[in-house]
């Protein structure tokens, strides 16, 4: 008998991101045979940078970034959510919440998706090189400078990674980016946060500007290079028993000035499109993923990150991959949540570069900061019609 009713889902290419959507798809239509979910995949950047409403013409289920919520309220591309689904569910989601997984795919006072998958960076070691070069990890920033003199550090320093990095430390230093309408940080903290990022990566091989966090974890665990990782967005499935040759411990962030780092929060959301000519079906899906069992059995066990925080704190999932959840949790309860404002992404694709540039090149910290500016006004007024 043929299937009356077909999804198309679209995520990214990676592990964490297809497989669990994937297993979800394929056990959710043997719960339900006249349904067939069909999921494909594109990169991760293209995952970043593709717009939303260009994807939701052609699919009906779509796995977002979070930085997208803004424009989603404005334009309306997607389903509001708090319409399909029980409000004892989204309770459940919003108390579940990794971190402020869940109200990063709120706006408007609607809930644009459900966070399926969370992240943020963490840092990452191979054990067994530490061990064997007699070293420790490091536990404060100085510590960390002491480490990269020796070599064998990875950060991923492509322009997002660099960004969301510079992000992290003007969090860290008490003052979290966009507050204003005229200026991105103050000079003050904007300076020492370019400063301190640039006095790291100078330590470090040139790789890392061609990098990645999947590029960075690959390197980690291919061949024994590469000892420590201090910020990238995690992935557990490298702490997975035959995931890599040799796996990752995953670990909270180092202290800067006696504050552990608060990085910029990642994750993924599970959104319908607007276009859907099935949305109770859609819905009905979206519940099945997002769900505490699901998350902490059928979602994790396919590869994937889960955003439910039961998955987090259960012991069988945390047994499983080397205590990465409960390992990297305290940094994800206090990430810091990067703007969302319609226009923003026309900010997050282009204030990378400069960043990565000076980062390469050296320059003025505060010609950065004026470029950076000069970025955010456009992206207030790209937003603002």
């Amino acid at each position: 008998m043929s299937t009356a009713i077909r999804l198309r889902g679209i995520t990214w290419n990676h592990s964490r991101g297809y497989t669990p959507m994937v297993a979800t798809a394929q056990r959710y239509s043997e719960l339900h045979p006249e349904v067939e979910i069909v999921w494909e995949k594109r990169s991760l950047q293209a995952f970043a940078d593709e717009p939303i409403d260009k994807l939701a013409e052609a699919y009906d289920l779509l796995v977002v970034d979070h930085p997208w919520a803004g424009f989603a309220a404005r334009t309306r591309v997607l389903l509001p959510l708090d319409e399909w689904l029980p409000a004892e569910f989204l309770e459940d989601q919003r108390t579940n919440s990794v971190g402020p997984s869940y109200a990063s795919y709120s706006g408007d006072g609607r809930q644009w998706a459900l966070a399926i998958d969370a992240a943020t960076p963490v840092a990452s070691m191979r054990a067994d090189l530490f061990e064997a070069r007699g070293l420790r990890p490091p536990e404060t920033w100085e510590e960390l400078l002491e480490l990269a003199n020796r070599g064998g550090v990875l950060v991923p320093a492509i322009a997002i990674d660099t960004l969301m990095n510079f992000f992290m430390l003007c969090a860290t230093l008490g003052e979290e980016v966009c507050q204003s309408s005229e200026r991105v940080v103050s000079a003050e903290v904007g300076v020492r946060a370019l400063s301190l990022l640039r006095q790291l990566v100078q330590r470090l091989d040139a790789r890392v500007f061609s990098s990645n966090p999947i590029r960075v974890y690959e390197a980690m665990t291919a061949g024994d290079e590469f000892l420590y990782c201090p910020f990238a967005y995690g992935y557990s499935n490298y702490a997975r028993p035959g995931y890599a040759r040799r796996p990752l411990i995953f670990s909270d962030l180092v202290s800067l000035d006696g504050r552990r780092l608060r990085s910029t929060l990642g994750g993924t959301g599970l959104a319908i499109s607007a276009k859907c000519r099935h949305p109770e079906i859609a819905a009905g899906y979206a519940r099945f993923v997002a769900s505490g069992e699901v998350q902490r059995t059928l979602y994790v066990d396919a590869g994937g990150q889960p955003g439910h925080r039961s998955a987090w704190t259960d012991e069988r999932v945390n047994r499983n991959s080397g205590d990465y959840f409960r390992n990297t949790l305290p940094a994800l309860d206090r990430a810091y949540l990067r703007p969302r404002y319609h226009g923003y992404m026309h900010f997050q694709d282009r204030a990378g570069e400069p960043v990565r540039t000076y980062l390469i090149e050296g320059g003025d910290e505060r010609e950065v900061l004026a470029a950076l500016d000069r970025l955010y006004r456009e992206s207030l007024e790209a937003g603002a019609r």
